[in-house]
């Protein structure tokens, strides 16, 4: 009987290693526009995102957006977009990533608060439907196809 990394490996799925902080957030590596960022991969957010202090780090082109953002205790927060962006999480890449840029301070603060670290942005659902994902989270792997 095949094991299901293996079956997922036939299948051209890529592994990617994710960890679990003290706040049981899933914690994963991405990088963006060639830049190593820290995430919080998030089932519930609908998009990915980074904090308004990440445009200059991760070199995007940040546009202003009518959309009002909503999340974790936050409601009708002032967005800007980037598109065309490429997004790497471990050997998998999506070459025409577009990602949502708002306040990230009060998600970055409960963590510190918790003694976890910040984070640079959130890979949300969009990058989960888009890579087929599945969560192995007793091994703590993320499959993308």
């Amino acid at each position: 009987m095949k094991t299901l990394p293996d079956f997922l490996k036939k299948e051209k799925y890529k592994k990617i290693k994710f960890k679990i902080s003290k706040t049981q957030h899933l914690l994963i590596r991405a990088t963006i526009n060639g830049i190593k960022g820290d995430f919080i991969l998030d089932t519930g957010a609908s998009n990915s995102c980074i904090g308004f202090e990440s445009v200059a780090l991760f070199l995007v082109q940040a546009e202003d957006s009518k959309t009002l953002a909503s999340g974790a205790g936050a409601t009708g927060m002032q967005t800007q977009t980037a598109s065309n962006n490429t997004l790497q999480l471990g050997s998998w890449k999506d070459i025409d990533f577009d990602l949502v840029i708002f306040d990230l301070s009060h998600v970055n603060e409960a963590l510190i608060q918790h003694k976890s670290k910040p984070v640079h942005g959130i890979i949300g659902a969009d990058v989960l439907l888009k890579g087929k994902a599945i969560i192995d989270y007793c091994n703590k792997y993320l499959y993308l196809q």
